[in-house]
């Protein structure tokens, strides 16, 4: 009967015992187990709309960026997580006293032991703040705003996949141009004749731009020797006119008993007639009698 009692009452006290640990160690939704095992990580949970919820330890924050509003002493994973969630970031990193906000997860293969996070948090050390160092570790969250976010890629592996796959292309082109660069029959001189044929395009090109260079710049020297024929035959004419006026002037002069036009080109119009000696003098003199009067008829005799 006393035994019985004994263990009825150790059961008692054993529930007790259990019943204050789970009420000091947990807070909020963690799990009594993170609390007995002493780990600072907050085990993974599986994601709640507009609930935040722990994804475990990471080696890496993807491309998550810090918040720098949260101050360093107030670092806590409530404290980052409500910054995150009220600008409508669905993950949440911490590592030391640094705060991150995302929209992915860091890339998938980069989630390790919980153990690996154990920094204490500034603001609440009873939890881990991920674990300072060279890369480190990050507690990472999600806060609720989408539970379904992507895993992040970093461009490395995208630029390998295709770099290997324009490699794949260039050696699948290298070999379709050696198997047609081999001789073997009309397929090969139809794929020798294809560089051939853009030389004979650009050589083409040339000679027709040659051809009009030419054609304008004998165009060109044309008009200017048609020009300067025009101009000096016109200039011959207009010496031979003045030199015709010249001559009819000299011609004119002559004929009205003037002098010759002078070789300035002038004409002179002097005329000996108008000379005030010749003007007194009678033409006549010495041709005609004055003093006889050949009105009646005179007879002559003259001796035989």
């Amino acid at each position: 009967m006393k035994s019985s009692t004994l263990v009825s009452g150790a059961f008692v006290v054993a529930a007790q015992v259990y019943t204050a640990l789970a009420g000091t160690a947990v807070r909020g939704s963690h799990d009594i187990t993170h609390v007995i095992r002493g780990n600072l990580q907050l085990p993974s949970q599986p994601p709640v709309p507009n609930a935040v919820r722990s994804q475990g330890c990471w080696s890496s924050k993807g491309n998550m960026t810090q918040a720098t509003a949260v101050v360093s002493t107030e670092v806590s994973s409530g404290k980052c997580t409500g910054y995150c969630s009220t600008n409508k970031f669905p993950v949440a990193a911490l590592q030391g006293d640094e705060c991150f906000c995302g929209f992915a997860y860091p890339p998938d293969g980069d989630q390790v032991a919980d153990t690996k996070c154990a920094f204490p948090c500034p603001a609440y050390p009873q939890e881990a703040c991920g674990q300072i160092g060279h890369p480190g570790f990050f507690s990472v969250f999600n806060t609720g705003v989408n539970i379904n976010p992507p895993n992040y890629e970093p461009p490395s592996s995208s630029t390998s996949s295709s770099s290997s796959s324009s490699t794949s292309t260039t050696s699948s082109d290298s070999q379709k141009s050696s198997s047609a660069s081999s001789p073997s029959g009309p397929a090969s001189q139809s794929a020798e004749a294809t560089p051939t044929d853009a030389p004979t395009d650009n050589k083409k090109k040339t000679n027709v731009a040659g051809i009009a260079a030419g054609t304008v710049v004998g165009v060109v020297v044309l008009g200017g020797l048609l020009g300067a024929a025009f101009f000096t035959m016109r200039r011959r004419r207009n010496a031979e006119i003045e030199e015709e006026h010249r001559r009819n002037a000299a011609v004119n002069a002559f004929i009205n008993g003037s002098k010759p036009p002078s070789t300035s080109g002038s004409i002179s119009m002097t005329d000996s007639r108008l000379d005030p000696i010749m003007a007194h003098r009678r033409l006549s003199d010495g041709s005609i009698a004055d003093n006889e009067d050949y009105s009646r008829r005179i007879l002559r005799v003259t001796n035989a």
